[in-house]
């Protein structure tokens, strides 16, 4: 599993790294430029973000008692991001953040998120989007670091807000929610 990682990992790298970047006129290329100026967009245009995970929550349906009693459910980390929002109101931000994973080990991830928003920005709102990040974890190839994939949702509060993901799985595996609450510094 693990050199199976690292090889996913080399190969996404190389692939990213091919000469058709240099394709003005290629999908590739256009992609490429579109999320390296959403990229540029939001370092620059965004403000600042606190990130403090506090809650996993591990589905009672997909695991034993003893499981749960030795996992951990309050995940103490830290995160910072830059987050901005765009002409039409939706959020998009980058992140890294680290925490304890359910077994007491620290967990390691940084990526992007978007968020489709509703509500004004100074009183209540809602979000509803996607985040695409690479994590380490010690129990997953031993820090080896992967890609993934996850829904995001948040209800907030003028600067503050409640964030959550859900992580799905199988008996014993996945299916945890994970939360942390967000503190925007924006402009």
């Amino acid at each position: 599993m693990k050199i199976f990682l690292r090889a996913c990992f080399l190969a996404g790298g190389l692939v990213a790294s091919t000469p058709l970047l240099a394709d003005d006129e290629g999908w590739l290329s256009r992609g490429w430029n579109a999320a390296s100026t959403e990229v540029s967009d939001i370092w620059i245009q965004g403000g600042s973000e606190l990130y403090l995970p506090f809650k996993t929550y591990h589905m009672r349906w997909a695991y034993s008692r003893e499981k749960i009693d030795n996992y951990q459910e309050s995940p103490f980390g830290l995160g910072y991001g830059r987050g901005r929002y765009d002409e039409k109101g939706n959020w998009s931000g980058l992140y890294a953040m680290g925490f304890q994973d359910s077994h007491f080990k620290p967990q390691w991830m940084a990526g992007y998120a978007w968020k489709a928003m509703w509500g004004d920005r100074s009183d209540w709102n809602a979000g509803l989007g996607y985040t695409l990040f690479v994590t380490a974890r010690s129990d997953i190839g031993h820090y080896t670091p992967f890609p993934a994939v996850l829904p995001v949702a948040s209800i907030g509060y003028k600067k503050f807000s409640v964030e959550g993901t859900y992580v799905p799985g199988g008996k014993g595996y996945g299916n945890i929610l994970f939360f942390w609450g967000k503190w925007s510094f924006d402009k």
